[in-house]
């Protein structure tokens, strides 16, 4: 039993022995390690290189200023045809929806009783004539045999009154006359206007009267064609001040050219310019109204249909523009970008932003002429930290918002 006991206890001094000796082996080669300058090496923090961003250099450059109007159309010139004289209708001459020429013949009405009162009128005038003939003879006479005595002066006197209203005859029958011509002349209903005809509200056999309430027709002048805007009248006094501060250059005064963007979302493709506006300012919208006038010969264009104007207001001769995609916005809605100095650090800016001009603001404040604005990589960046930029211009960037799916193709041996 010693013996066992014995052999226990030697077995387990060795097995310390051996694990101290483990122990100070595994001590002896940290320690080796730790000397190791290769490994104090590889312990050393690497320092991130600065974030890559895209920039654009803004430039002042001069920037056609265009508002967009609500509008309807309207006809260039409308007319309602009515009879001028009451009568039969017997015959229509045009065919609903024809182009017409001004004085093309509408409608016939039944002449016979006008040409029966033309006739009378002028058998009124002869007769009338003859009795002037007959009075200037006997005035004739009279001025003899008064000069002789043989005639009174009061008999004169009454052969010059019946000369002089013979002739007052006359002139009341040739008046006559000329209106039984003129009432003769309205049986043929004639177009006042070029134009297209509408649809007509009577046929041969009706009856109409002078200057009735309802109208036989309407013809459309439609080429050209009218457009109808209403601008707020604050807009206006803003466009106002800025052409008296010269901030805004307008060359053609009220001619200023329009575009027009159809119910489709389509481009009208003839340009059209701005006529007039109002000197009114509408009580129920605080709005005025605007005209301009646009080219139609095709008649795509047709009065009551609903319409966008782009109107060019005038010309900023030094706007600076910023890129849309460089502005973001601050938690309370104010307008930043992100400008990169000279040392390539990045510095946060508050633009006033005045309108969208395409893919740009136009902005009057924030920013100056030649400082390059991040408009790629705004998401890696930091006001105070160093990026390394590279630039473009505003045509790259403009193309490669117009071609995205270009954009995106990696470059060659990317």
């Amino acid at each position: 039993m010693s013996e066992l006991q014995s052999t226990q206890n030697g077995l387990m001094t060795g097995m310390i022995a051996h694990i101290g000796a483990c122990v100070a082996l595994a001590g002896l080669l940290t320690l080796s390690a730790c000397d190791d300058p290769r490994n104090a090496q590889s312990q050393t923090v690497t320092v991130p290189p600065p974030p890559s961003v895209t920039v654009v250099a803004i430039r002042r450059d001069e920037v056609p200023i265009v508002a967009e109007m609500p509008g309807r159309t309207s006809a260039f010139q409308s007319a309602e045809i009515r009879p001028q004289i009451g009568g039969l209708i017997q015959k229509r001459m045009f065919t609903e929806g024809q182009e017409i020429k001004a004085g093309h013949q509408l409608y016939q009405i039944d002449p016979a009783p006008y040409q029966a009162s033309l006739n009378s009128a002028e058998a009124a005038l002869a007769r009338a004539e003859a009795s002037v003939s007959l009075a200037e003879s006997n005035a004739h006479r009279a001025r003899i045999l008064t000069g002789t005595r043989v005639m009174s002066q009061r008999d004169l006197e009454t052969a010059e009154a019946t000369l002089r209203q013979a002739n007052a005859d006359v002139l009341s029958a040739e008046a006559s006359v000329e209106a039984a011509r003129i009432n003769l002349a309205y049986t043929r209903v004639l177009s006042p206007i070029d134009g297209r005809t509408g649809r007509s509200s009577v046929t041969a056999g009706a009856l109409v009267t002078a200057n009735q309430t309802a109208a036989l027709l309407t013809i459309t002048r439609l080429d050209p064609i009218y457009v109808d805007l209403t601008q707020p009248s604050a807009r206006l006094l803003q466009q106002q001040r800025a052409i008296a501060s010269g901030a805004l250059r307008r060359d053609t005064a009220d001619q200023a050219p329009a575009r027009l963007i159809l119910e489709d979302g389509s481009e009208y493709p003839r340009p059209g310019q701005l006529q007039f506006s109002e000197v009114i300012v509408d009580r129920g919208t605080g709005s005025i109204t605007l005209r301009a006038i646009f080219p139609n010969p095709e008649g795509t264009l047709m009065p009551g249909m609903f319409v966008r104007a782009r109107v060019e207001e005038g010309v900023a001769d030094r706007a600076l523009l910023v890129p849309q995609q460089a502005v973001t916005r601050t938690p309370r809605g104010e307008a930043s970008a992100f400008v990169v100095n000279a040392q390539g650090v990045v510095e946060a800016r508050i633009l006033t932003t005045v309108r969208a001009i395409g893919t740009n603001w136009l902005v009057t404040d924030g920013i100056q002429q030649g400082e390059r604005v991040i408009v790629e990589g705004v998401q890696r960046v930091r006001p105070g930290g160093t990026v390394k930029a590279t630039e473009t211009t505003m045509q790259a960037l403009n193309e490669r918002n117009d071609n995205p799916t270009q954009a995106a193709r990696p470059r060659a041996g990317g």
